[in-house]
């Protein structure tokens, strides 16, 4: 009964793991999409404004905020939809164990750069709470606030990429591969049960 359930355990974990970080990816882009439409209420209002002697006090940097949170927080969506531009001339070409190894070898070199670059970004979050640095317009924001769309953007992305890495070491499809024209349905319906994207 112990070893019955155990099992189970072991069977329903990654299922969970699963849907928790397709969530997370889901829930990024939702987050990207509601600080664009931010972006344009601030705008709207900006520019009709204008007519009714409405102001926003610093609107200018608040659109500027919310565009670099909608930009970094929309990556990790963007990548595993992929939608995000690649430059596969060379992975398009190759087939079976050669074209994994590739992936692999892409995935790593992706993994490296992101998780440099978020090193940096929370640093510069951290660093910007740590010493109250505040925006210099006429709205004295802190900055770590805004800065953590961009620190967190990058976190999600490092995620998604090492998730997806985990899958093609496992011998599983891309999920941000997109389908063959010639793919069948039943093709089509296989790889989405076996973890590959739509």
């Amino acid at each position: 009964m112990g070893a019955a359930l155990a099992e189970h355990e072991d069977i329903e974990a990654p299922g969970l793991l699963r849907r928790s970080l397709d969530l997370l990816y889901l829930g990024s882009g939702y987050a990207a999409g509601m600080f664009m439409v931010a972006i344009f209420a601030i705008m709207m209002v900006m520019s009709v404004g204008r007519q009714f002697a409405i102001n926003i006090p610093a609107g200018d940097d608040f659109a500027s905020w919310c565009m670099a949170a909608m930009a970094f927080l929309g990556l990790a969506h963007t990548f595993k939809r992929g939608e995000m531009i690649r430059v596969g001339l060379l992975l398009e070409r190759l087939h079976g164990r050669t074209r994994q190894a590739a992936e692999i070898v892409a995935l790593g070199i992706a993994t490296a750069f992101i998780l440099y670059f978020t090193r940096y970004a929370a640093q510069m979050a951290y660093d910007s709470w740590r010493f109250n640095d505040v925006a210099q317009g006429v709205v004295a924001a802190p900055l770590w606030i805004p800065q953590l769309g961009f620190a967190g953007g990058l976190a999600i992305l490092s995620i998604a990429v090492i998730d997806e890495m985990v899958n093609v070491l496992r011998g599983g499809r891309p999920s941000y591969e997109k389908a063959s024209p010639n793919e069948t349905p039943d093709e089509f319906i296989e790889r989405i049960s076996q973890g590959g994207g739509g």
